[in-house]
């Protein structure tokens, strides 16, 4: 066995896509390797990613492939051999496998005694193996967009490849792609090291020839780095008793990790005359467009400061031509975001509405002012259908929000920073007086943008982003543009992802098909599409089981916090044994029950006590009976984990009518009135989930 060791080194990726990629090369790679018999599951594992490379390790990998045992089905014997001797179809059978007749097994199957040949496939050399499968996998390997890159060649790839290694133990592996053949070298970094190629004398080698090169090739480690650096800075540059900090980035220490080979950080500062500016504006001119850290003080207020990641390291006198240039740089944005915020001053939201009739949402729903008229209506009566539930809110906040909310659109700073839209509202409102719930309403009216952002703050914020986007899927419904497939252009899927999560995680008393309703739409597929959502939510952002998350929907999918509530109690109690057999029982009655339908037996209308003959049938409509009022007070209280405790306590009753009672008993009347208890049990008892979707392990 020997390691094994594959690296394509390109021109720099997109750092979106280096994550992805390099998890795919790893699987692909394994896969391929387990698939060709090569590598156990248990063998260790190690990939690698930078802007220019990706490359994956793999321990203990076969130099030979271990034959393959391969058992083959023939002719019956009765064909095979005649008076004892073999016929031609048992030779023709063993000369085409290449045995011997006599080599030849008899077998027992379903349909008699058949022979059987038993061959092994050649093992070929593990080397031979991958250069022939490895170019397949890359070829493979998904990228959200490729180009090709050698005139009258077939092979696309995300960039240009600029070399291959590939390595088993000491020997080069001839893998072959995108006209290059790997070999046993590497290269540094572009800057740091120049165009010398780097030898490996074997894959254990790899990170610390890279090194030397000037090479993180670990991702953690140069994430681990970047934020050590971040942290170091910030202290040796902070004043005496400032307690500045870099302000915490999760998704830009990932960008600026994938953006790197060698990172360093370096601080730089502006004047504090630009902290007069919004700090959404500031930080977003930081972070989007200058991939900049930004910098608070001990109370979390901005400090005029900021933290940039290089992909170099150099003197200070490098250092502080660097720091000059970025400043001058950032000083530029952030006198162009100053200028557009004092020039869209000039002409406040109110008057801006009618410029939006000049703005196009869709070509078949109309302009901006079309959809801001139909959001406004349809808060107005989301406001009512709240507050019959004693939902408060502010009713004029929210109707001025909802005229105003899309104004900023027509706005220089929003031109210019298209990632402030809404944010830029809320704070062009409250500039102008236009009161704090109406601008804090329009400032949050795109939230949650993801399943992993906040929802809007306040209860106007929230209607408003659920009026907002629910009239743009009512409105792309009705012209036939719904989702289909992994096509999603009008982003419906994460609107409705929205409308779920405020559902669930605020105080809004709002049902999926009342929204649906008051945005006009009468569509069936919106409501099911809501209802995808919902189990996307429940799925993928509150971690449930599927079939938890099944069971619950079943018994309703319009309340999404009580959907939420209803399945985290299942959750809770799904692992008690009780539950698990009550359970099992119910998805037994459910199908007594429907095949009782198929074959038109029907059910009688209800449970008739003289004829329920067998104690453990009286036994179980007595105590179900009695149940069925606790349940279903502790149902109305929303109390459902002890309500499903008490379900499971049905058990011994269920048990004990399943060994002793047959359901299709001979007489029609007994039989009628034991499927009508069957499905007074169901009914009583599946209001918080259908039990019989749960799995239970057998």
């Amino acid at each position: 066995m020997a390691d094994f060791l594959f690296e394509i080194g390109l021109e720099e990726v997109p750092a979106r896509m280096i994550a992805g990629a390099q998890a795919e090369l790893q699987q692909r790679v394994v896969k391929m390797l387990e698939r060709e018999r090569l590598v156990l599951p248990s063998a260790a594992i190690k990939s690698f990613a930078t802007p220019r490379r990706l490359a994956v390790w793999i321990s203990q990998v076969e130099e030979q492939q271990n034959p393959l045992m391969v058992e083959t089905l023939g002719p019956s014997t009765k064909v095979a051999f005649k008076d004892g001797q073999p016929t031609p179809a048992a030779i023709s059978f063993a000369n085409k496998l290449g045995v011997e007749v006599a080599s030849l097994r008899k077998v027992p199957t379903s349909k008699g005694e058949y022979l059987q040949a038993v061959s092994f496939t050649a093992a070929r050399k593990a080397s031979e193996v991958i250069a022939a499968e490895l170019p397949k996998e890359l070829a493979g390997i998904y990228w959200a967009k490729n180009m090709y890159w050698r005139p009258g060649k077939p092979e696309r790839f995300v960039r240009p490849v600029r070399w291959m290694m590939a390595m088993l133990g000491a020997e080069v592996v001839p893998v072959s792609f995108g006209g290059y053949e790997a070999g046993a070298v590497t290269y540094g970094h572009r800057v740091l090291f120049g165009d010398a190629a780097i030898e490996v004398g074997s894959p254990g080698e790899y990170e610390d020839a890279l090194l030397s090169g000037f090479v993180i090739a670990d991702v953690e480690v140069r994430r681990q780095r970047i934020r050590k650096a971040l942290d170091k800075v910030t202290r040796a540059g902070s004043p005496e008793g400032a307690g500045l900090r870099w302000r915490e980035d999760h998704g830009l220490v990932d960008k600026l990790t994938q953006l790197t080979e060698w990172p360093s950080v370096l601080m730089g500062g502006f004047e504090k005359e630009y902290l007069a500016l919004p700090e959404e504006v500031l930080v977003t001119v930081m972070r989007d467009h200058q991939s900049y850290f930004a910098v608070e003080d001990k109370e979390g207020k901005l400090a005029p400061h900021f933290l940039a990641v290089l992909n170099t390291e150099t003197d200070e006198a490098g250092m502080a031509v660097i720091r000059h240039g970025n400043e001058r740089v950032l000083r530029a944005r952030f006198n162009d975001a100053r200028f557009f915020w004092e020039f869209d001053q000039r002409v406040p939201l109110v008057e801006r509405v009618k410029l939006l009739e000049n703005v196009t949402f869709q070509k078949d729903l109309g302009s901006y002012a079309a959809k801001s008229e139909r959001v406004r209506e349809l808060c107005h009566r989301l406001v009512d259908l709240a507050a019959k539930r004693g939902f408060a809110v502010d009713s004029n906040a929210l109707l001025d929000a909802a005229a105003l909310a899309k104004t900023d659109l027509t706005t220089e700073l929003v031109k210019e920073f298209t990632e402030l839209q809404g944010e830029v509202g809320g704070l062009y409102a409250k500039a102008q007086g236009l009161g704090e719930k109406t601008a804090d309403a329009i400032y949050d009216h795109y939230r949650p943008e993801s399943m992993e952002a906040a929802i809007a703050r306040t209860s106007e914020g929230q209607l408003l982003a659920i009026a907002d986007k629910a009239d743009t899927i009512a409105g792309m419904f009705r012209l036939g543009l719904e989702p289909t497939g992994s096509k999603d252009p009008f982003a419906l899927r994460r609107a409705a992802n929205g409308v779920v999560k405020t559902l669930a995680e605020s105080e809004v008393p709002l049902l999926l098909s009342e929204i649906s309703k008051a945005a006009e739409s009468t569509d069936e597929k919106m409501i099911a599409f809501f209802r995808e959502r919902l189990e996307f939510y429940l799925r993928e952002a509150k971690g449930q089981a599927y079939d938890v998350v099944k069971a619950v929907l079943a018994a309703g999918s319009e309340d999404v916090r009580d959907a939420v509530a209803r399945t985290e109690a299942v959750t809770a109690v799904r692992g008690s044994e009780d539950f698990a057999a009550v359970s099992a029982a119910f998805k037994r009655m459910k199908n007594i029950l429907a095949q009782a339908k198929e074959k038109g037996i029907a059910a009688g209308s209800n449970v008739d006590a003289a004829l329920l003959t067998e104690p453990t049938e009286k036994a179980l409509a007595e105590r179900s009976a009695e149940l069925a009022n606790r349940v279903s007070t502790l149902r109305s209280e929303k109390n459902y984990k002890t309500a499903l405790e008490q379900i499971a306590t049905l058990r011994p009753q269920v048990d004990a009518f399943f060994d002793a009672v047959m359901v299709m008993a001979p007489d029609a009347e007994v039989r009628a009135n034991r499927l009508a208890l069957l499905d007074r049990v169901l009914g009583d008892f599946s209001g918080i989930a259908d039990f019989s979707e749960i799995v239970v392990a057998g």
